[in-house]
């Protein structure tokens, strides 16, 4: 139960990583930088307007690092298989279709000719 809870918050967490870089952009990437005006993030001062953006960032990827963490621990100590390895493999094998033995001839030794 609790694997299922921590992957829908692990998917969550990851989608909200996506739409969050993909809202920001980079230093200069204004249309304005790239014909030489340089202080087109001076409104909000230096960080100002990314800063709240950046520590949500941050957030969800400390998050989704947690949670990654703990779905392997999860993965690697809890037996998802309810049935036993040996049962497993007896109920495939009873699920494959057998070949039936050819029947052996008994010759005697009577019946063949020696050609004496």
């Amino acid at each position: 139960m609790s694997f299922q809870i921590i992957l829908i918050v692990h998917i969550l967490l990851a989608l909200g990583l996506v739409a969050l870089i993909l809202m920001q952009h980079g230093k200069g990437a204004d249309a304005g930088a790239a014909f030489g005006a340089g202080a087109s993030g001076s409104v909000f001062g230096a960080r100002g307007a990314n800063s709240f953006l950046y520590k949500l960032t941050a957030a969800l990827a400390v998050g989704f690092f947690v949670t990654s963490l703990t779905l392997a621990y999860l993965a690697t100590n809890e037996s998802t298989v309810d049935a036993e390895p040996a049962s497993v493999m007896e109920q495939v094998q009873s699920d494959v279709p057998t070949i039936a033995p050819v029947p052996t001839v008994e010759s005697e030794t009577s019946d063949i000719p020696t050609g004496h």
